[in-house]
């Protein structure tokens, strides 16, 4: 009777560890939502498929490096992430939570092939405009991110007598001012030198410090930025 008791009191302390084990062990549901998940996603143009459909996460800390053929779709996928298209089915979430093309437009900053500049106005003229409308980090100034990106000296620079570089290199300034956790880069690489790539792989690379993400496209012809990166070729499930 001793040895019974014994064995059914070792029993329930070996239970009650693993309960308590369980207990602290966190669940998948406790785990913390990806910064944007993308479900089902598929764009169709003139009755013809151009992607999908696509399932992807990004989390925060992260690139999702974006390949595919002239064609495949890495541009269309960006602008309807971007609101700029309308999903023919799908769901993206921001942080767990569904999103219309409005919502996420706080969360993403979208760096696409045009330079988005008005011509008339000067460099920092753009830059103060382009705050106005999409908000501004609070520790960053525009002269401040026109240094960063190495354009200082060019505030009073009218945008139409910049350069393809320079533009895009305004571009980036704007990216750098930008709140959005969330970037979607176009081709980020495109029209910029040696100097301009190594500029834009350190700018993704404090994105990610800093608890961001990034979306970037390219048809390989230049390196993934240097980060912890993943790879969605479209074509393919994620």
């Amino acid at each position: 009777m001793a040895l019974a008791e014994s064995v059914a009191c070792g029993l329930r302390m070996i239970a009650g560890r693993r309960s308590a084990e369980t207990d602290r062990m966190p669940s998948p549901t406790s785990l913390p939502a990806p910064l944007l998940a993308v479900r089902d996603l598929s764009f169709a143009r003139n009755d013809v498929r151009v992607f999908g459909p696509l399932d992807f996460d990004v989390a925060a800390g992260e690139a999702l490096l974006v390949q595919g053929g002239n064609g495949a779709g890495k541009t269309t996928l960006l602008r309807v992430l971007a609101g700029l298209l309308v999903a023919d089915a799908g769901a993206i979430s921001i942080h767990g939570k569904l999103t219309s093309p409005a919502s996420r437009a706080a969360t993403l900053a979208y760096l696409g092939h045009l330079p988005a500049l008005k011509a008339d106005l000067t460099a920092l003229e753009n830059l103060d405009f382009l705050c106005g409308l999409h908000g501004q980090r609070g520790s960053q100034s525009a002269e401040g991110a026109m240094a960063v990106v190495g354009l200082a000296g060019h505030e009073d620079t009218l945008a139409r007598q910049l350069s393809a570089g320079q533009k895009k290199r305004l571009s980036l300034a704007r990216l750098w001012l930008s709140p959005a956790p969330l970037w979607l880069l176009d081709e980020p690489y495109a029209n910029l030198d040696l100097g301009g790539i190594e500029l834009v792989n350190r700018m993704v690379q404090s994105q990610l410090r800093d608890g961001g993400a990034a979306l970037v496209t390219t048809h390989g012809a230049y390196a993934a930025p240097p980060v912890r990166t993943r790879l969605l070729e479209l074509g393919r499930q994620a």
